[in-house]
């Protein structure tokens, strides 16, 4: 009796694992007390159970357990609201856009019809479309198809009607795509603002679904923080009261998006820190994306004559911003896929950063680096990367960039290198959520059909471990999050995935249909 009572009480025990705590590099472990939603315990089941008692113990008989998976980079709340519109991603065509259309307003009619997920990357003619078609079918009502990379809409002409969207409107910022001076309803970037503002918002109750099922969908892959890339005050503020409910469990790292109505709201206030919530970043965008050639490139197109891209911010707002971030508390975190973009970021970085320390502003996507640029890298900046975005985009990114550039490209290992660590993610509803195929590309460069056979620029490539830390504890530091999160290691957030097999020593062609079994957030079970 007098040895049962020496032993501490805990919650949960969990014995006989394959885990890979991510303490100090890749050690591994057998079993871990659990007790307040935290890890109290790690070490052997013969140790573990020597010192602890449970009534709760969980044998899983040698299964491959890891930490709580964080995605670095995605639209959480985004994903939730395409769960709202008709998904578009894999069409093969256009015409097979116009009968998803179809099918769904045929049962869901209403004074809208919104899509996502084309990319004409994927068709037989790999050119933008035209809105003649939805003009036909959709004469009364606005139809708006975002691009798969959020940076192009497809719209009909009622939609650029009410957007006041005419021959007059040329911004600087993106392009208003024309033939022969008429409008063919293709808006990238800058103008799919004008578009936004017409479209209704969605109510309360709509925006607290999006949430929910958006949490559904990432629990089942065993994601249990999320970095959403860019959310305004009101999205925020209610997650933070679902959460604080009881009604929304997953833990999230907001970035702030860049709007004067939102920085002068949240830099006033300071970093917001609860045990879920963790706002003290600002997401900004530099320039577009490569597949609808609105990344802003230093030298032209290779495959449009005289076409650079463009800057969505510039690069003295750029600085403006970074200097105005520096001197507070916040973060900032600026999506960067054009050589351009990416040197007009890090130099805004370096000027603002100067005699800062610690500060771990990230490059969000660091698609595409000029040679010289990567030495920026050295001095603390994050890459925060997308592994899936090289295995997409590899078909056609040398198209875009010539053989010259292409070594700059997806460069996550020389990103490794200069920076020490790098954080991944998916951007997901871009790519699919599933952080297994995030693993896959990182460490074969291949996509799911295993092409190509030897790898797409494998000096890229990362290793199993590399990855594995960039999806959990170097996650964790870009964050600032690595003393609650990242490893199971006592004293942590208890957020940990039981898989069904072992992601370190299967078979390279087996990790992506690899499954999260059970997944636990704070020792509870959300799967």
């Amino acid at each position: 009796m007098a040895c049962g009572e020496s032993k501490e009480s805990a919650d949960l025990i969990v014995l006989n694992a394959n885990m890979y705590t991510l303490i100090e590099g890749l050690p591994k472990a057998e079993a871990f007390a659990v007790r307040d939603g935290r890890f109290i315990g790690v070490g052997s089941s013969e140790d573990i159970q020597r010192d602890y008692r449970s009534e709760k113990v969980l044998d899983v008989n040698g299964k491959t357990v890891i930490p709580g998976l964080i995605d670095a980079h995605c639209h959480f709340y985004g994903l939730g609201l395409n769960q709202l519109k008709v998904d578009l991603v894999g069409t093969e065509s256009f015409e097979e856009i116009l009968e998803r259309l179809d099918a769904f307003y045929k049962e869901n009619p209403g004074n809208y019809l919104l899509g996502r997920g084309w990319d004409q990357n994927d068709w037989e003619v790999k050119e933008f479309p035209t809105n003649e078609e939805l003009d036909k079918r959709y004469p009364d009502i606005p139809v708006v198809l975002e691009r798969v990379d959020g940076h192009a809409y497809l719209v009909n002409q009622k939609a650029l009607d009410l957007a006041g969207i005419n021959a007059e409107t040329n911004p600087d910022d993106g392009e208003v795509v024309r033939i022969n001076g008429e409008e063919t309803g293709v808006l990238v970037d800058g103008p799919m603002f004008l578009i936004d503002k017409i479209l209704p918002a969605p109510d309360r109750a709509t925006k607290i679904r999006a949430l929910q099922q958006a949490e559904e969908i990432c629990f089942d892959y065993g994601l249990t923080t999320v970095n959403d890339a860019g959310l305004d005050r009101d999205i925020i503020e209610l997650i933070d009261s679902l959460q604080q409910a009881g009604d929304l469990k997953m833990r999230v790292y907001a970035m702030v998006s860049n709007s004067e109505e939102n920085l002068d709201h949240f830099l006033e206030k300071g970093i917001i820190k609860t045990d879920r919530l963790n706002v003290r970043s600002v997401k900004v965008y530099g320039d577009g994306a490569l597949g609808s050639r609105g990344a802003a490139l230093r030298a032209p197109y290779s495959d449009k004559k005289g076409h650079y891209g463009a800057m969505i911010t510039t690069a003295e707002e750029l600085e403006v911003l970074a200097s105005r971030l520096a001197n507070s508390d916040y973060q900032m975190n600026t999506h960067a896929i054009g050589d351009s973009a990416n040197i007009a970021v890090l130099r805004a970085y370096k000027k603002a950063l100067e005699g800062k320390e610690d500060r771990r502003w990230k490059v969000e996507h660091a698609q595409i680096i000029s040679a010289p640029d990567f030495d920026y890298f050295e001095t603390g900046i994050i890459p925060s990367v997308q592994p899936t975005h090289a295995t997409s985009d590899m078909y056609w990114a040398g198209d875009r960039l010539g053989a010259d550039r292409m070594p700059g490209a997806y460069a996550f290992k020389e990103l490794l290198d200069r920076a020490g660590i790098v954080a991944l993610g998916t951007d997901f509803p871009v790519e699919r959520v599933n952080p297994f195929h995030t693993f896959y590309a990182s460490v074969a460069r291949k996509d799911l059909k295993g092409y190509p056979d030897s790898g797409f620029q494998m000096k890229d490539a990362l290793s199993r471990e590399e990855t594995l830390k960039g999806m959990t504890i170097w996650a964790a530091y870009s964050n600032f999050e690595e003393g609650e999160k990242g490893s199971i290691e006592a004293g942590k957030w208890a957020d940990f995935v039981i898989l069904n097999g072992d992601i370190m020593t299967i078979s390279e062609e087996e990790i992506p249909t690899m499954s999260a079994e059970k997944v636990y957030l704070a020792g509870e079970q959300v799967k």
